[in-house]
Formats: C-alpha cells, structure tokens, sequence
C-alpha cells in the first residue's frame, strides 16, 4: 500500500470529501451488481477504469483495496491501454564490490560533455563467432580487436563511428582456428559509420543526453533497470544485463554511475568474484551474475584498489549450456579510456 501511494506522488493528495463520495459511489456498485458474480464485476472494473486522481489517501486507498479483494481482484495500472504495471522493490543491497565503487566514483575526474561533441571510447574486445568456412563446414573461434568509437553526446548510435583492428583470434577449446579467422589480422578498418539504424527502445538508451537525466536515486535507478520486464526468473537477468549496456560504451555523470552501482549491487544473486582479468590483461575484483539459461557468469571487472571500471568478461558455468568447458572465458573486453572530441573523425565525415 505504501508502494501504490509513492507510485504517483507528484498528483495532489484529493480532498477527504471527495474520497468519502467515491468511496460511497463504489460500495453501491459492488451492492448492485452483487448478483453478477465478482468475476464480472472484475471485468466491467477493467472495461470502466476508475477516473479519480491515482494517489488515494489512507482512507480511500484502503476501502479501495478492499473492494477490490472482496471482487477477487487486484488491479494496478498506470493508463487504459497500458498492461498492468509490475512493481519491483529494490531489496537490500548484497554486493560489496559496487557499493564500494558507488562511494568511489568522485575519486576519479568527471567529463563534462556538451551537445555537439563526441565521447570516444578506446576498449580491447574478445566475442566469439560461430559460422560455417568456404566449405561449408560449421567453425567456431574467439575473434579479438582493438577499437575505437565515437559516440555522440545527444543523439542514437546512427550518429556514430568506428575505427577497429583486428587481432590474432583465440581458439574456442576443443576447435581449430579457421583460416578465415586470421585473415584479416593487423589490418585497420574505418573510421566509418558504427550503425546504419537503432532501434533500441527509449529506456535502452545510453547517449549521454539521456543518461544524464536518469535518476540519482538508487531505487528510482533499481526501477529504471526493470523497466517493462514482467515477472519472471529471467528479470533479474536482463536487468543485470541492462547495466552493461549503461557500462561499455556509455558514460554517466557521477551521481548517475553511483545510483546504478547502488542498484546493481540489489539484484538478487549477485556475487563477488575476487580474482578477475580483462581483455587487457589487468587484474582486478568483479561483481558478478550467473545467467542458468546460457551457462555463463557475467563479471563487471572493478580495480581492486580505486574501484575504477575496468570491462566486463563472460566466464562459463555449465559446459553442456555453454558448449565449452567450465571455466572457459568466451566474451572479453576492456575499457582502455574515455575521453571527449569536438568533432567526429574527419575521414569518415568526408566519406
């Protein structure tokens, strides 16, 4: 009840009077239509939205409710055509690694990007490929690069560009390197354009214009990171996932990177994994979730002593899931620096 009365808070508390009438209004309904049965008064409830201000008092949140059990229904929803909204409270935070990271973050220098300049991101990678080689033969192999990106402060990926060089593949266990696979190595690619299209949805986003506005506040973020997810044993995944996509490649002010630390630290199943190496080679402590559908461990990788954010890696659990040993890394990167540009690579501007 006290979630259902935060959920709008911004809406003026309604006058006592009015509740006392809507609250007289409802009995007599449920009066009425006695004889129909709740499950049909549930339906006409959901054909015939209630219309007064969503944040009840005390008094009308209770009769309310209690009208709505006493038809065997509960309905919580935000507009007529939205499906009823799933509420997620942020339990208490379980991982040490980013709370210490959320009180570390002023301890680095803060960027301070304008609209119109670029945010570069210089990182090592590792992800594995799968297909088939000129023969038709199906091959799998850990492809490496080094690469550089070029993100707009205020727009979509589509605005953005990219300069990568591939290194010497790595062998997937069990597989022989494919020559397909180093047949590109040492060679440079680009600048050229990152995206031809992005069709993320806005919550998904990570431009520096809209992460910047997202909340400073770590249960608002806990919020932010299960938006539109139902409820179901996956959520606690994807959510978890969501944060790598507002860690690699995106940039968030201070008091933003502390609430999502915050709030990653909350979801259920997190664990400290103490030793754990980036792409680059460099050592550090990780925070980290095992996906039981893939048979992976996603690790965020921090330094061990400035809790600086280093890159991430993808460490197999389940062999017969992932379809490599236990142990095995198969995704990798490392973030090398982030720095700001007034202008975005002028090859690629001119073609």
């Amino acid at each position: 009840m006290t979630r259902l009365e935060r959920f709008r808070s911004e809406v003026p508390r309604p006058d006592p009077d009015r509740l006392r009438a809507q609250e007289d209004r409802l009995l007599a309904a449920i009066a009425q239509d006695g004889e129909r049965g709740p499950r049909r008064l549930a339906q006409d409830a959901v054909r015939r939205p209630f219309r007064a201000p969503f944040r009840l008092g005390r008094l009308g949140l209770a009769a309310g409710l209690a009208a709505a059990l006493a038809a065997g229904v509960v309905v919580v929803t935000t507009r007529r055509d939205d499906p009823p909204a799933v509420i997620h409270p942020m339990p208490a935070a379980a991982s040490e690694v980013l709370a210490r990271a959320a009180q570390n973050v002023t301890k680095t220098p803060e960027l301070h990007p304008e609209p119109g300049q670029f945010l570069v991101y210089e990182s090592r990678t590792m992800d594995p490929a799968t297909g088939e080689d000129r023969d038709g033969r199906p091959m799998r192999y850990l492809s490496r690069a080094v690469r550089k990106v070029w993100l707009p402060v205020d727009g979509d990926a589509t605005g953005g560009f990219i300069e990568e060089e591939v290194l010497e593949p790595k062998p997937w266990p069990g597989w022989p390197i494919p020559p397909e696979a180093r047949e590109n190595v040492g060679r440079g690619a680009g600048p050229s354009k990152l995206a031809d299209f992005d069709d993320r949805a806005e919550f998904l986003r990570n431009d520096y214009a809209y992460v910047s506005r997202l909340p400073t506040d770590p249960r608002k973020m806990y919020e932010h990171l299960y938006t539109q997810l139902g409820n179901t044993r996956q959520d606690d995944t994807d959510a978890w996932d969501r944060v790598r996509g507002l860690l690699t490649e995106a940039y968030l002010p201070a008091a933003q990177r502390a609430a999502l630390f915050r709030a990653a630290a909350a979801i259920p199943g997190v664990v400290t994994v103490e030793h754990a190496v980036d792409a680059a080679g460099r050592e550090g402590i990780a925070a980290a979730r095992v996906d039981p559908v893939i048979g992976q461990r996603q690790e965020y990788i921090f330094d061990r002593e400035t809790y600086l954010y280093l890159g991430e890696r993808s460490v197999v659990t389940d062999a017969e899931r992932a379809g490599a040993p236990v142990g095995t890394v198969l995704t990798s990167s490392a973030q090398l620096s982030v720095s700001v540009a007034g202008h975005a690579p002028s090859a690629a501007v001119g073609g």
